[in-house]
């Protein structure tokens, strides 16, 4: 069953921001916004694997984009 919700001005154009087509319902909007939050949570592991890959980058150890790029054929 539908009900109706009150929102201030600034959160409905918060909501309008992240709507993907003109006839998508705030409805289709806020779960989307719900399921990329329940999605998007990471794991010890990865947030460990992140920080791991920041030192790597800082010490100098990364590769930059060009070589990256020119290595897979891909245009930049």
């Amino acid at each position: 069953m539908p009900t109706t919700i009150q929102v201030k001005d600034k959160t409905l154009e918060r909501l309008k921001f992240f709507k993907k087509f003109s006839k998508e319902s705030y409805d289709e909007i806020i779960n989307n916004l719900l399921n990329n939050l329940e999605e998007g949570n990471l794991t010890d592991d990865a947030i460990k694997d992140i920080q791991q890959s920041l030192k790597e980058m800082n010490a100098g150890k990364g590769e930059n984009i060009e070589d990256v790029a020119k290595e897979f054929g891909v245009k930049l």
